[in-house]
């Protein structure tokens, strides 16, 4: 008989441990969910108790109350109410980011080793709220079910990026973007900032990249078509701007990684400044899209103090770790017919162009290295050749890349990655066909989104810790408007969020796709655009 009952009762627990995930609305979905019996009550009432080191997070949650009621929350050191704390002991378990929620019928209690995971404790909290409750003015009481979530997440690099080269999209969008990474758990901004149609970034020594290459005459409509749009498009960030989003960001514990391209995707640049060039012909920042003609001369001593001056501007403006200096689809061919490039090849006993462009990464690599920072580059930079028109050619490549580079794969045989773990690279796995943005829902629909694994299949567990995590690319050339943008952003974010956070044994999509019509409610309310099936973009 007690054996039975014992059973029964493992059952109920079961049951019960079903039934809060299931009814239990966050995404990204927690680790553990434990419900409780009774409810908090929410009101004007409530107070925020917590030290002046949690200040950012004490602020940040006054906000969300003040929203819902109407009423500032009042501040408290000591007493009852929603309590935030750090406890150094819980890094051994849960990390920098992980966090407990607690939630009694008395009191609510959000502990993390850091600031970081008691900031994600408050974003969980943020949606056990009433979807509403941020955008009207609430009841004076707010019901919320007893529970405890013990939560850490499964990568440290969850990442999302946006292209403004091929349109500029400014401030408030991009606030608005980090406002929902925040909620959803996301840590790394990765800021696609130069490219060949358009240089987005302010640099005080070289104004002419602002002045010249942050404009061009037309724009492109359609792939491989002459349609234009017969209207100029420009628009760059000031240094000031820059840091007044990074601000922002840091507020909401994201870490913006920006990317400043090279030696390829530099025609903006070399319009901006002709010396900078291979070819010599580059006169306009390109209206078109693809591939483009022209690649920094990385021969020329100039152009590399050029690429240093503007990386000492970008270092001293971001406070973030890594620097992304690109490093894809780099046209090749001005460097094969310089006389120049050749001759700088030969003297320094460099056979291929890929050995000419590993031996420059190498270079910059250290230079960022010497300032206390570390390189990130697509997965070319290894040396790897990947392009298309180039698949049929076998290029020898003597170069190795510098140890300390972060190597981002995007495109290629996914053994690149077991290469590059196995050399003792971290790696950031953006798969193109998983995690572009800018793909039709046909072709990356939700579900394939949300199933990717950075992880690759086969990959000995000896060397996971080497997958720092993902990122999700949104690249803009065919995304004009705010709406068309959004729309191919959402809700896959949302999808993504679970990718980087939630293990593989907690990932449910049903149970996501339920959770999501909560979260679709708010990006109404918040004025947030998303697919949701019902007519295709064009």
């Amino acid at each position: 008989m007690q054996l039975i009952k014992l059973i029964a009762f493992a059952i109920i627990i079961s049951c019960s441990s079903v039934f809060a995930q299931k009814n239990i609305k966050i995404i990204p979905q927690p680790n553990k969910i434990e419900l409780g019996e009774g409810e908090f009550t929410l009101n004007t009432k409530t107070q925020i108790i917590a030290s002046k080191e949690l200040q950012n997070e004490v602020n940040f949650l006054a906000d969300v109350l003040k929203k819902g009621f109407n009423k500032n929350a009042k501040i408290q050191s000591k007493g009852k109410g929603i309590t935030l704390a750090i406890d150094p002991t819980l890094k051994s378990q849960y990390g920098e980011e992980g966090y407990i929620l607690l939630i009694n019928t008395d009191e609510v209690s959000i502990k993390s080793a850091s600031s970081t995971g008691v900031f994600y404790g408050v974003q969980s909290f943020r949606q056990l709220l009433p979807t509403d409750f941020e955008y009207s003015t609430q009841p004076a009481d707010i019901l919320i079910p007893t529970i405890k979530i013990t939560d850490t997440p499964r990568f440290p690099w969850r990442a999302f990026m946006l292209d403004e080269s091929r349109h500029f999209k400014g401030s408030e969008e991009v606030k608005k973007l980090l406002d929902q990474m925040a909620l959803l758990k996301m840590n790394t901004f990765h800021w696609h900032l130069t490219d060949d149609q358009g240089w987005r970034i302010e640099i005080k020594k070289y104004p002419k990249l602002t002045e010249i290459g942050s404009k061009r005459a037309d724009t492109q409509t359609e792939r491989k078509s002459d349609k234009r749009t017969g209207e100029p498009h420009e628009g760059f960030y000031t240094q000031k701007q820059i840091k007044e989003i990074i601000e922002y960001a840091t507020e909401r514990h994201i870490t913006i990684v920006p990317e400043i391209e090279m030696p390829g995707h530099a025609m903006a640049a070399v319009a901006a400044y002709p010396w900078l060039g291979s070819l010599g012909t580059t006169t306009a920042v390109p209206e078109t899209f693809g591939k483009m003609d022209d690649s920094f001369n990385i021969a020329d001593p100039k152009v590399i103090t050029f690429l240093k001056d503007v990386l000492d501007e970008v270092i001293a403006l971001f406070p973030g770790e890594v620097v992304h200096i690109g490093g894809d689809e780099v046209n090749f061919e001005p460097w094969e017919k310089s006389e120049e490039v050749q001759k700088f090849m030969k003297e320094n006993g460099l056979k291929s162009p890929v050995d000419l462009q590993v031996y420059f990464t190498n270079q910059i690599s250290n230079y960022i290295d010497s300032k206390g920072k570390r390189m990130m580059g697509w997965n070319e930079i290894m040396g790897d050749n990947i392009h298309e028109e180039n698949q049929e050619k076998t290029l020898e490549v003597e170069q190795k890349l510098a140890n300390s580079a972060i190597v981002h794969f995007w495109k290629g045989d996914l053994n690149l990655i077991t290469r590059a773990v196995k050399d003792g690279y971290n790696v950031v796995n953006s798969n193109h066909w998983d995690t572009y943005l800018d793909y039709t829902f046909e072709r990356t629909p939700l579900s394939k989104s949300y199933a990717f694994n950075p992880i690759p299949e086969g990959l000995e567990e000896k060397y996971h810790s080497y997958i720092l995590g993902f990122g999700t690319q949104m690249w803009t050339e065919w995304l004009p408007t705010q709406e068309k943008l959004e729309r191919q952003i959402f809700p896959r974010l949302a999808a993504y969020s679970e990718v980087g956070w939630t293990n593989l044994a907690n990932k449910d999509f049903t149970n996501f796709e339920d959770k999501l019509e909560k979260l679709k409610q708010r990006w109404n309310l918040a004025g947030v655009y998303f697919y949701d099936g019902e007519k295709k973009l064009d």
